[in-house]
This record gives structure tokens, C-alpha cells and sequence, in this order.
């Protein structure tokens, strides 16, 4: 498993090296639209967004789930490795990391539509339970 864990992006990676690895990419507004953080958008600054992500758990895990799935592109987790946090998730020796995903802010904006279309549309769907 340790072999397995050092395979993963995030492993020995510290939180400021990932955040200005994102905001180096992407940009502050590209992060404030895909992650919806405040502090992405309020005088945003590393040192600011490090004290935010390490204060807040559930925030460091999104951030670190974007690192993985749009930054590193790394495969889609498993329903079982999902269920932990992103820096204990295992891959398998070979996978390697890919080219960042290029995102806009359009594209950000397009996407979360057509996910919170099909939420909604799932969500008026009459329940089939017996």
C-alpha cells in the first residue's frame, strides 16, 4: 500500500506547493468558479487560502479532489476509494499524471448548468419504490 501511495500526486505534496501549482494554471477567477470559495475571491492570496484550507477539512478535500481529477487528471476513483480523502487514495504503479484540463470560466459555467439541470430533473422524476 505504501508503494501504491507514493504513486499518488499528492503524496508529500504540501498544500501551498498545490495551491500555487492551481493558481499558477488556472487563475484566481477560474478557481473561484469551479471551487466557489471565498476566499478565491476576497483579496485572494496564497497564504489567506492556506489558512482557510487548513482550517477547514471538507475544503482541503474538494480542493485536493480538483488537484487530482482537473490538474493531474488522474483516474475517476473507485465508489470505495471515493469514500476516503483524496491524499489516502491508492493508484496503481504506471498511472501517470496527465496535461492540466483546460478550463474557462464559460466552460465552468456550462458545466455546473447542465449538472444542476440534470439534478433537478431527476429530483421531479415521480419515485418508482414500491
Amino acid at each position: 500500500m505504501l508503494e501504491e501511495q507514493q504513486n499518488n500526486p499528492l503524496h508529500g505534496l504540501k498544500l501551498e506547493t498545490l495551491l500555487t501549482e492551481l493558481v499558477d494554471f488556472y487563475g484566481w477567477e477560474i478557481l473561484a468558479t469551479a471551487m466557489r470559495f471565498h476566499c478565491f475571491t476576497k483579496n485572494p492570496s496564497i497564504a489567506s487560502c492556506v489558512k482557510y484550507f487548513r482550517k477547514t477539512e471538507w475544503a482541503r478535500e474538494k480542493l485536493e479532489g480538483f488537484y487530482l481529477s482537473r490538474f493531474k487528471r488522474m483516474p475517476r476513483a473507485s465508489d470505495e476509494e471515493y469514500a476516503l480523502p483524496p491524499r489516502k487514495r491508492t493508484f496503481a504503479n504506471g498511472i501517470e499524471p496527465r496535461e492540466p484540463m483546460v478550463l474557462t470560466v464559460e466552460s465552468i459555467e456550462l458545466s455546473q448548468a447542465k449538472a444542476a439541470s440534470a439534478y433537478k430533473d431527476r429530483s421531479s422524476r415521480p419515485s418508482r419504490r414500491r
